[in-house]
């Protein structure tokens, strides 16, 4: 019997197709040298990506509380704003696992808790607008992961029923979603980890290293 790729697939983008780390790190820089505090460094930032612009803002500024954090959100989605695309790139491997797919005739679309607007502006950068399928970010919806809704919406866009669909992710969040929504999942461990988290104890279908692992069709769930 000839193994083949999932019929469908729905990613992360931060973390898991988009290594954008950098545009983080710039941005949370400007923020820290407006305010005359020396730069960070990206093992400091990076495990915090996944997590949101409130957690990154949290690793910038240890000082503040929630309010604090919540106040800049706005000046840091400003800032990133400008310096998104300048920095990131696709994760080894994922180029070619994204023309595998394509190849195959394996219809593959994103859903992110990124902003909509932010969204679509990385996957126009990375050269992906014409290529997925459909494209959900935080607040297209009235949820956001780890609710299933993003992930079933993004399934009837692309007119494939959820059963057929598999999530990739690197945060909890995602694996939850894809769970609530009736999808099998993949951890994506080459994403963003803080020291604490555990992705044995998420309940993902598979955990696998490097997105090129998915070149193999043996290795979906």
């Amino acid at each position: 019997m000839t193994v083949k790729f999932p019929k469908a697939v729905l990613f992360d983008l931060d973390g898991t197709l988009l290594d954008s780390a950098p545009d983080m790190l710039a941005t949370a820089n400007a923020m820290r040298a407006a305010r005359g505090v020396a730069a960070m460094t990206s093992a400091e930032l990076r495990p915090h990506v996944s997590k949101g612009s409130r957690a990154m803002i949290g690793a910038a500024f240890p000082g503040l509380d929630e309010a604090g954090r919540l106040e800049l959100v706005p000046e840091f989605l400003e800032i990133y704003d400008r310096e998104l695309g300048r920095h990131a790139v696709a994760f080894p491997g994922v180029a070619e696992l994204l023309d595998a797919l394509d190849r195959n005739g394996v219809r593959w679309g994103i859903v992110t808790n990124k902003p909509e607007g932010l969204a679509v502006s990385a996957v126009e950068a990375s050269g992906w607008t014409q290529r997925s399928g459909v494209l959900v970010g935080g607040d297209t919806l009235a949820e956001r992961k780890p609710h299933p809704l993003p992930l079933l919406h993004a399934a009837q866009a692309i007119d494939m029923a959820p059963a057929d669909c598999v999530y990739v992710g690197d945060d909890e969040r995602d694996i939850e979603a894809a769970r609530a929504a009736g999808m099998r999942s993949v951890v994506a461990l080459w994403g963003y980890r803080l020291p604490g988290d555990d992705p044995a104890r998420w309940g993902g279908d598979v955990m696998l290293e490097q997105a090129s692992d998915l070149l193999d069709p043996t290795r979906w769930p």
